[in-house]
């Protein structure tokens, strides 16, 4: 158990509660209890076969949701120590923020928007709080995971605060969280760091596996600023090193730089605008767990070479165009004959498609593959 001594800034040690009642463990904190509810759901299980940018089948090395999320939860754990925050919920959030995800990845996610389009729509970010709320069913008295309210707080705010609820109301229903979650709130300097921690282990392992997937080279991507001088002390070693030792290399010290980079700015940040404990961190109107504006710059330019390079690359495209089909195809399929795929008892009382919609997004890559093809 993380120690009692830690920050003002910090979430504290002592949790606002649940929204079921639980008794309090006297060997686990209640953001431990947290972090072994996430790890122990199947949801959870479910992310090691499902696409962070090469579909499932492509290889074995490539990265999933489920080794994405453990490389978030490493950064985040890291940033958490340094500035003497709640590292288990800071590793929490991390663990949790790709549950929602769809199989296929974001085309995944597109696709399963376009099926809803009537009927609300789908959000990946929505869907992992529809998973620890309602869908994970593991316990006698109540659905869901009964996270604590700050770990509710963090994943609902996982981009920042929430100016428009409207999604949230029709995929969730109407004041879901009865008024124990300001959404107005800045989000928590542990759910900042969780999201900061993604968009750096999405940016340095995507760089990686593109790389070794030969959609770009170690040529191509020292155009962009910060990587040059990178890659220009590395290069110098290929007589001594392989192509793939060199390249973790390079992926690691991105990784330092961006981390090195979010502590330099957040001290800054700090003490630019005066905040002193949670309460400051809640009602700060700007990200104080951010990058510097060269940081900025250099996290636009990865996105856009990933863009262009990988995540549109006529191979990729392929495979997420084809796992489109899939789920607009698996849809209509089970929308003829929904009894046929899900249990009856989940039918009652629930919009039939919304739960057609919780069964295809809850699917791993192979599994929609494998149902597509019976179903021909």
């Amino acid at each position: 158990m993380q120690s009692n001594t830690i920050s003002n800034l910090s979430i504290p040690t002592k949790s606002k509660g649940r929204f079921y009642f639980e008794s309090k463990s006297n060997l686990r904190s209640p953001y431990q209890r947290d972090r072994d509810r996430i790890l122990h759901s199947t949801a959870f299980r479910r992310l090691k076969h499902k696409t962070q940018v090469f579909v499932n089948t492509t290889g074995d090395h490539y990265r999933t949701r489920i080794t994405h999320s453990l490389e978030v939860s490493q950064i985040a754990r890291t940033l958490a120590k340094y500035f003497n925050l709640n590292e288990d919920l800071a590793e929490t959030l991390s663990l949790a923020h790709d549950l929602g995800h769809t199989p296929f990845g974001h085309a995944g996610e597109e696709a399963l928007n376009e099926c809803m389009r009537k009927n609300g729509g789908f959000d990946h970010n929505i869907q992992t709080l529809r998973i620890v709320t309602l869908l994970e069913n593991r316990y006698y008295n109540f659905k869901g995971l009964n996270l604590s309210i700050e770990t509710l707080d963090g994943l609902i705010k996982h981009n920042g605060p929430i100016k428009n609820k409207k999604k949230y109301n029709q995929i969730l229903g109407k004041d879901f969280f009865k008024k124990k979650i300001n959404f107005n709130n800045s989000p928590s300097l542990e759910a900042q760091i969780a999201s900061i921690s993604d968009d750096i282990a999405y940016n340095s392992h995507d760089l990686e596996d593109g790389l070794k997937a030969n959609l770009f080279s170690l040529k191509e991507i020292k155009k962009i600023p910060v990587l040059k001088d990178l890659i220009k002390k590395h290069v110098k070693k290929l007589k001594r090193y392989s192509h793939d030792i060199i390249l973790r290399q390079i992926v690691r010290e991105i990784i330092n730089e961006m981390v090195s980079d979010v502590i330099f700015n957040t001290h800054k940040n700090l003490k630019k605008n005066k905040i002193k404990s949670v309460r400051d961190v809640y009602k700060s109107k700007y990200p104080v767990v951010c990058f510097s504006n060269k940081m900025k710059i250099f996290d636009i330019n990865v996105k856009k070479f990933l863009r262009k390079n990988m995540y549109y690359h006529k191979n990729v495209i392929n495979k997420t165009n084809y796992g489109k089909k899939i789920v607009k195809k698996l849809f209509i399929a089970i929308k003829k004959d929904p009894k046929k795929f899900i249990k009856v008892e989940k039918l009652k009382n629930i919009d039939i498609n919304r739960s057609i919609c919780d069964f295809i997004a809850g699917m791993t890559d192979r599994y929609a593959i494998n149902l597509y093809n019976k179903l021909k």
